[in-house]
């Protein structure tokens, strides 16, 4: 299975402002493989973007990545403490 995990956190480290902060939780379910990031607050909106634009593309490029058993990669973008 690919490191989709490594791939996400080599994205999203560099955009935010509080690394330390990032927290990634995978769920691993029948259809879906969901990685729920949660960030501090004050870097939501970097990893996010304008308009969703950032975290569309973060998606794109994930989405594009296979996983074992034809699920599907599902991104979940969370402030820290919600």
């Amino acid at each position: 299975m690919p490191d989709i995990e490594n791939l996400l956190l080599t994205i999203v480290t560099p955009l935010v402002k509080y690394p330390e902060d990032i927290h990634l939780e995978i769920v691993d379910g029948d259809e879906y493989l969901e990685y729920h990031l949660q960030l501090n607050p004050e870097d939501v909106g970097r990893v996010i973007g304008k308009g969703g634009r950032v975290a569309n593309a973060i998606r794109t490029i994930l989405y594009s990545v296979r996983v074992e058993n034809h699920r599907r990669v599902r991104l979940l973008i969370d402030r820290d403490g919600d």
